[in-house]
């Protein structure tokens, strides 16, 4: 391995790095969202571009002309889009006299995922590059005059790599499908009392009531239609809640169709050979990610059956071990969905307003223990035997 010193370099672009390099710092299996392709789909498409607050700082380190290690970041001038809701910090900086944005995000836009954020090629010293990134991220958000960087959905190393740079921890739950080893669908519900087999038995046998089939397209299967109908399921959805303006494209879903059709499926639910509702997904081998969903008529349980039920079906078959819905939804326990503790690190220039922010993560933390306990107990699953 070559000696020669580190050079750090930020890039307004993911496009500013060619493809392979990028995605040759991905281990095996990563969450899709980290991936050159969809991150380049967010940026050309016109969905996180400046203009709509997101401005790219991903921080790179080279070693001459080697990529050896990458950071996804921007500027933003809003909390949309992150799934960590700040926006009580964004009102609570006026009474310390901060002007709360620009802020540092670390992270992919519109993804509360819980992935690998600090990559960094096999055979140098992880530990020593992951601080120097770090390093990097708080003094460029200093001389773009942000009040704070904040990384979101970190896995549990790297965040313990922010706390170790001077970042606090908040965290907030998700509520996962974890795959014990399930031979069958039946196999899931045996793992209910007699009452919620009989409520989810009923909950999706109501489709074939209504008259609807649903099917998984994947893959080869995919083309421009099918990205099409994936942007009308986000567009029905945001519209439909206050949440905000739409903020992805519908070049964005083209652009993530044509690009990296190995890691999207599109559940379709129809009634005749009219398409009422579906969702739009990315996979790896051993993960199923919900991302997006959206219906044009109603059905009663139509959102759990194309979101959850489906999809844990399909997921079974495929020996997929753990199936992440998304944020929210403590409505998932009760279908066999375990709450999960996921996590941000954070640090705040100010000093007492940090300190603030710290106590009341602290604070969040202990409601935080006290939802999830009572979700354990909700969900009241028997536990499945060891293989």
């Amino acid at each position: 391995m070559s000696t020669a010193p580190l050079r750090l370099k930020v890039l307004e672009a993911v496009s500013d790095v060619p493809k392979a390099a990028w995605n040759a710092l991905l281990a095996p299996g990563e969450a899709p969202v980290t991936r050159w392709e969809w991150l380049d789909a967010m940026e050309q498409s016109g969905s996180a571009v400046p203009e709509r607050g997101w401005s790219a700082r991903h921080l790179t380190l080279w070693r001459g002309e080697q990529l050896v290690a990458s950071l996804p970041a921007y500027l933003k001038t809003h909390s949309m889009g992150e799934y960590v809701y700040d926006f009580g910090w964004a009102n609570a900086a006026a009474q310390f006299g901060v002007a709360y944005y620009p802020k540092l995000l670390v992270g992919m836009p519109l993804s509360p995922v819980t992935a690998r954020k600090l990559h960094v090629a096999p055979g140098e010293d992880e530990a020593a590059v992951r601080a120097q990134l770090t390093a990097a991220a708080l003094e460029l958000a200093r001389s773009e005059g942000a009040s704070s960087v904040h990384a979101l959905f970190p896995p549990e190393d790297e965040a313990l790599a922010f706390e170790a740079a001077g970042f606090f921890r908040r965290g907030t739950l998700q509520f996962h499908w974890k795959n014990p080893g399930f031979r069958t669908y039946d196999d899931y519900l045996s793992r209910f009392d007699s009452k919620r087999r009989h409520q989810l038995k009923r909950e999706r046998g109501a489709a074939a009531q209504q008259g609807l089939t649903l099917r998984t397209v994947r893959s080869a299967e995919l083309d421009e239609s099918h990205a099409t109908l994936a942007a009308r399921f986000y567009e029905a959805t945001a519209g439909r809640y206050s949440w905000g303006p739409v903020q992805l494209t519908r070049d964005f879903f083209r652009r993530a169709f044509r690009a990296m059709p190995d890691a999207i499926e599109l559940v379709v639910a129809q009634r005749k050979d009219r398409v009422v509702a579906g969702a739009f997904n990315l996979h790896t081998p051993t993960h199923l990610y919900g991302r997006y969903w959206g219906c044009f008529e109603e059905f009663p349980f139509l959102h759990f059956h194309v979101c959850l039920y489906h999809s844990i079906d399909d997921a079974i078959g495929r020996g997929l071990r753990v199936f992440e819905p998304g944020a929210g939804g403590e409505h998932k326990v009760s279908r066999g969905f375990e709450p999960t503790r996921v996590h941000s690190a954070h640090r705040v220039f100010h000093p007492k307003f940090e300190q603030a922010l710290k106590r009341a993560s602290e604070r969040e933390a202990q409601e935080i223990d006290r939802v999830a306990a009572e979700s354990e107990r909700i969900a009241g699953m028997k536990p499945w035997p060891a293989s």
